[in-house]
This record gives structure tokens, sequence and C-alpha cells, in this order.
């Protein structure tokens, strides 16, 4: 690439390069792809990691692709929630007082993509940049042997948050093997929230059934766990 370039042309050609080989490429890998003196490259890697477009690896020494780029991403593969699921989804919500909300999933991001419209999303914002400290969030990093450089320095919004992979792993580890997930005034103090894959076709979570409330009616919450799989995987064939 000629290294004249605009800084707006070397900035783009970083962010399809690190798209292109995926997490864990260096800046001196960059540089030489690019034919950029490393000065600039780390310049501009820098600008892109505080802007939120890129993140940092767990060791410091890679990159990966940072919230705002995969929320584009999620944006762009959002499932089209049919006529069919929004009826099953509304009968579920009907079954009980909690929020029922559909989360999609995209490569390393979460997306509301049909909000129960009794109980807005609290925190939506953090839902979807801080994946440590939420249910479907947790559900996601489950999916990724390299979970970890999705959530290079996981900040804490609770006291209850999740800010160490071994803590996180310890969770993840009982995803694998309940099959949900769940966060308890990790994302709200006073918030728990539960996540129930929903499965495509290649049988990989490609969105979650949450059930959400308030942290005082927990137990009230588990006596749904049941119907909220089975509800999970009717969305299956309505939404893949």
């Amino acid at each position: 690439m000629n290294t004249r370039g605009t800084s707006v042309t070397n900035t783009l050609a970083i962010i399809e390069i690190v798209a292109e080989c995926g997490v864990g490429i260096t800046a001196k890998e960059i540089a030489q792809r690019l034919g950029l003196p490393p000065a600039t490259a780390y310049r501009l890697l820098n600008s892109l990691v505080a802007d939120e477009y890129l993140i940092r690896t767990a060791d410091l020494r890679g990159f990966g692709l940072g919230a705002r780029l995969r929320g584009l991403a999620a944006a762009l593969n959002t499932p089209t929630v049919s006529r069919a699921a929004r009826q099953r989804l509304a009968e579920f919500r009907a079954s009980t007082r909690f929020a029922v909300n559909l989360i999609g999933f995209g490569a390393s991001t979460v997306r509301v993509i049909d909000q129960d419209p009794d109980h807005p999303v609290p925190a939506e914002r953090e839902l979807t940049r801080c994946l440590h400290a939420s249910a479907a969030g947790k559900l996601l990093l489950s999916v990724h042997s390299d979970w970890p450089a999705l959530v290079p320095a996981p900040i804490r919004l609770t006291p209850n948050t999740r800010v160490t992979h071994a803590a996180l792993a310890a969770d993840i580890a009982a995803i694998r093997s309940t099959g949900h997930a769940r966060a308890v005034d990790e994302l709200l103090p006073g918030l728990t929230c539960f996540a129930y894959p929903i499965r495509s076709e290649s049988g990989t979570p490609d969105a979650a059934l949450c059930l959400a409330g308030a942290t005082s009616r927990l137990d009230a919450m588990t006596t749904f766990d049941e119907s909220a799989r089975k509800c999970a995987a009717q969305l299956e064939t309505l939404l893949f």
C-alpha cells in the first residue's frame, strides 16, 4: 500500500486487516502488511482503540475488532423476527410478569432485536458493550474458545460484576455445563437476568431468549426455567 495515503485510508485499511486476520494480529504485522512506518501504525491503532473501534488482546500485543464495529456487524447480521416468532414471544411474555427480550448475537457482540414492550431494557448501552456483565453476553462468550480476547479488561459496573478472567472462566464453565447463563446484580444492582440459547442450523447460539427481573424475585424467576428453555427451542425454527 502507498505509505503516502491519507490517514482515513490507512485507518480503514487497518480495520480491514484486523477484520480479515482476526483477533491477535500485532501492530508490527499490520505495519508490514500495509507498508506503514511503525510509528504511524501505532498512532492510528492507539486512536482506534481509544475510540472503541479496536480492542487490545489480553496480553496487550495484538488487536481485535472493538465494540463499535462489533455492533455494526451485529446490525448487519440481525435475524429477521417473523410474525410467528413475535407471536410466540408474546405468548411467553403473557405467562410471566418478568421482562422477556430477544437478544441477537454477532460474531462478538450482542444486540436487542425484540424488546419487551412492557419492560424496556435497562442499561442497553452497557448490555451491548460489556459482554462480561450480562447473561446474554456471557452466553456468547461461552461459545468462543478465545473469549478472553473479547473482554481483555473487564470493567466493574456493580460490586458483583466479574472483573477477572478467573471469575469469568468459572461462570463460562457453568454455562457450558447447564446450557444457560445468568447474571445476578452484575449489569445493574438489583437486576437478575437469565439467557437461554437459540441455535441456528449450525448448532451454535445465534440469539438468546432473556428473562429479566428484580433480584429480590430470583426464586420466582427460576420457576420459569423449563418453559423458557422450551420457548427458546421453539424460536429456533421460527428465526433461523
